[in-house]
């Protein structure tokens, strides 16, 4: 029910317990008490609890016995705690907390070099092709982690693959061999040393402890947590208005799809379970090593990492006569390159009409898939193809081959395609980045909304004006 967001007692201020720099020192030990006390899910992710008495951090809701507070120490992240010498906890698993934005920053640049790193720039290249990528130098880059987070970039990497390992040895019956190289390690020797060297067990061990069995199961499965609320059905709905035939589906409680990652394939279905604020995650995979950064583009997909407490709180305060609805994400697009060839065929024309487009690019251009589904036509497909099957004016259609080319030629921001507007540039922006701060401003669906709501002031918005975006969509359901 749509509803405006009220603000949060001052015993659950969320801004408070934002950690806006690196360290424990930025965390209020008060604030902190009480969320950890109440074990609020909404707080999960957003510190963590070092208990010194036994040497473990742990997610502010975990189910273990409440230590005393002389004992706890507070972490803005895994990573500091981990510094600090503390392993993670076996029970509440903080391996599987959702991320916090503000913990990663504000910084464009360092966001985009987490991002990079999750989706293991590290894993296959080295610093300097990494600080090439980022058009910054390695000295740089050493220093914003530095800053930031007191390590280097190699040891944050480290730090995330043993976390998602020890995630999969948890969650799954893969053999340690192969979550290894899942991971990103390049052996199991140099897998078992880091992993013991920062987790402060052996893998096998995780596996020993594991209480929850696990039937086999011809794919994998796994438990993505975020923080609670989640407007599912709003999600679902636009997911059902826009999904094609073949590469995607959508069922009541669930949403999945086909997919590539580099030279992999697979497809997933995400099950929606509210009841323990996560979804169950079926994926299958061809090639394991792209694992990681196929979890984390998931979790992009459906938004797990947004912190709504935050997000809300801002829009109620800069829009306080706008109606909220709590928990709205952002529905995102598997790729860049697929956004914004969606975008294109949704130039001028209506929803229905541009569905209809790209279920025919599908359909001509689409690889099949094993149980007779389609994957995303990849770039190479489209750009050598006339695409005179396609209803439209034949510029529209250069501007697809265009988008192609440049996606070959490693164009990926699409400077200099011409026929890419600022619509168009910037819904592929929303979908295929899940960029935060995006405003459609020549939406038609936007337009309706704002007649409606016309003292909405987008520029108080920011940094969330993507978000403002959805709640002005969810009163339009004609929208775009």
């Amino acid at each position: 029910m749509p509803m405006n967001t009220r603000a949060l007692p001052p015993e659950h201020d969320t801004q408070s317990i934002d950690a806006r720099g690196s360290g424990a020192s930025h965390l209020d030990p008060e604030h902190c008490r009480v969320a950890r006390l109440a074990r609020d899910p909404r707080f999960d992710g957003r510190f963590f609890v070092a208990v010194v008495s036994t040497g473990i951090y742990c997610r502010p809701i975990c189910p273990a016995p409440t230590p005393h507070e002389r004992n706890v120490r507070y972490f803005a992240s895994a990573l500091e705690a981990a510094t600090a010498g503390f392993r993670p906890c076996l029970r509440c698993r903080p391996d599987s907390a959702p991320d916090s934005p503000a913990w990663r920053g504000t910084d464009t640049t360092l966001r985009r070099a987490l991002r990079l790193i999750d989706e293991g720039a590290l894993s296959t290249g080295n610093m300097t092709q990494l600080a090439d990528r980022l058009g910054i130098g390695e000295r740089h880059l050493r220093g914003l982690f530095q800053r930031r987070f007191g390590v280097s970039p190699k040891a944050y990497a480290l730090h995330r693959q043993c976390l998602f390992a020890k995630q999969l040895l948890h969650q799954t019956r893969l053999p340690i061999t192969q979550i290894a190289f899942a991971s990103g390690f390049g052996s199991v020797r140099r897998f078992n040393d880091t992993f013991r060297q920062r987790i402060g067990l052996a893998p096998r061990d995780i596996r020993r402890q594991q209480v929850e069995p696990r039937a086999p199961h011809a794919m994998l499965q796994l438990n993505l947590s975020y923080r609670p609320p989640y407007a599912w059905q709003v999600y679902r709905d636009f997911m059902s208005r826009r999904y094609l035939q073949g590469l995607e589906w959508v069922e009541e409680n669930a949403f999945g799809r086909h997919f590539r990652w580099g030279d992999a394939r697979g497809h997933f279905t995400a099950h929606h379970q509210p009841q323990r604020n996560a979804f169950r995650v079926e994926l299958a995979l061809d090639d394991l090593r792209h694992l990681a950064p196929v979890v984390a583009n998931i979790r992009r997909v459906l938004d797990l990492d947004a912190d709504c407490d935050v997000i809300e709180q801002h829009l109620a305060a800069s829009q306080p006569e706008l109606p909220l609805m709590t928990g709205l994400r952002l529905p995102g697009t598997w790729s860049p390159f697929e956004a914004m060839i969606r975008a294109v065929l949704g130039q001028q024309v209506s929803l229905i009409a541009a569905r209809r487009l790209t279920q025919t690019l599908i359909d001509h251009l689409g690889e099949s898939t094993a149980d007779g589904g389609r994957y995303f036509p990849d770039a190479a497909a489209i750009a050598a193809h006339p695409l005179d099957f396609l209803r439209m004016p034949g510029r529209r259609r250069q501007t697809l081959i265009d988008v192609a080319r440049a996606t070959l030629e490693g164009n990926t921001s699409f400077q200099g395609v011409s026929g890419i507007g600022p619509w168009t540039r910037d819904y592929a922006r929303l979908r295929g980045d899940s960029d935060p701060d995006v405003w459609l401003s020549g939406d038609a669906g936007l337009r309706r909304a704002l007649v409606q709501w016309p003292q909405v002031k987008a520029e108080q918005a920011a940094p969330w004006r993507s978000y403002l975006l959805m709640q002005l969509w969810s009163l339009d359901h004609e929208a775009q």
